[in-house]
């Protein structure tokens, strides 16, 4: 996903002179030409990610498109008051990517594991939370984060995810994507686990389960029509995501249902659970052990069923 994002934010820098790049120390080589190509638009801000965030607003006051990029637990919990206070308190159209959403830096433990970034910031006003699930949707997403007059957070995996679409998704910010058809139970998915809700879908099927997959790539807002039509369809939605059951994706569909009267469906919430993860392990490793890999995804349908 980040090299899909480096190759794009080029592209849209070409299109737009205010577009400036601020790195928390990290990419450095990945944006090489883009440093070449523009080298007043890129700004290496050292390990000092609060900093960062302030610099982004202040040149957004002044006309500027600033996007901030770094590590996500450091682009988001740790300069939250900034996020705050500095971008949405002021509406300012800032975009924070954070590269290593969830487990894609399992293997550095806890202090960069990301399972708790949506929650945070999707509770803050004015701000739009973005989870694309792969590396086209991280494309669509950079470039309709461009067309909001406010601030945006886009969260990504790492590298080499397995792409799902076959080109550039039709995307719209709030609108999600149907990418498998389905006509038993349906997966909402947010964010970097899509290749695995589209493997466990499969899986399923042989089992005599159809599964509809649903790229809900936009936690905030909702598709609340989608959802709407989802909970009117099937038995059984499950929400996906590579972040904690409390707080996330999952929790704000639960809140949305909390409000319905009279839907079909029943929601089970797939996610990490209310803890730390200690030992040490890649990111295959540390879904198994959360239960969000693919065979335990499995394993949870066919239960619930």
């Amino acid at each position: 996903m980040r090299a899909a994002f480096a190759d794009e934010i080029e592209k849209l820098a070409a299109e737009d002179n205010r577009i400036v790049l601020l790195s928390g120390d990290i990419g450095n080589r990945m944006f090489d030409t883009f440093k070449e190509k523009f080298p007043d638009c890129f700004y290496n801000c050292g390990v000092a990610e609060a900093n960062m965030t302030g610099m982004a607003a202040g040149m957004a006051l002044c006309g500027l498109r600033p996007v901030t990029y770094t590590i996500t637990a450091f682009n988001t919990a740790r300069v939250l008051e900034q996020i705050r206070l500095d971008v949405c308190l002021q509406n300012l159209p800032v975009i924070i990517v954070g590269v290593g959403g969830g487990l894609s830096y399992a293997s550095l433990n806890a202090t960069h594991h990301a399972l708790e970034d949506i929650a945070f910031l999707r509770v803050l006003p004015n701000m739009t939370v973005i989870c694309p699930g792969d590396a086209w949707e991280v494309r669509a997403a950079l470039r309709a984060a461009f067309e909001i007059d406010g601030p945006v957070y886009i969260r990504m995996a790492k590298k080499n995810e397995p792409l799902v679409h076959s080109g550039m998704p039709d995307f719209s910010i709030g609108k999600g994507l149907i990418v498998k058809q389905g006509t038993d139970i349906c997966f909402l998915n947010a964010g970097s686990l899509l290749p695995i809700a589209m493997d466990a879908a499969d899986i399923l099927l042989e089992k005599g389960i159809s599964v509809q997959v649903i790229s809900m790539h936009t936690v905030k807002p909702l598709d609340k029509t989608l959802l709407l039509d989802v909970f009117s369809k099937f038995s059984h939605v499950f929400t996906l995501e590579e972040h904690s059951i409390l707080g996330g994706f999952g929790g704000s569909v639960a809140e949305w249902l909390s409000d319905q009267r009279g839907l079909r469906a029943r929601l089970t919430r797939i996610g990490t659970q209310d803890k730390f993860m200690t030992e040490a392990g890649k990111q295959d490793h540390a879904r198994e052990f959360f239960g969000i890999s693919k065979e335990r995804i499995v394993e949870r349908v066919v239960q619930k069923l």
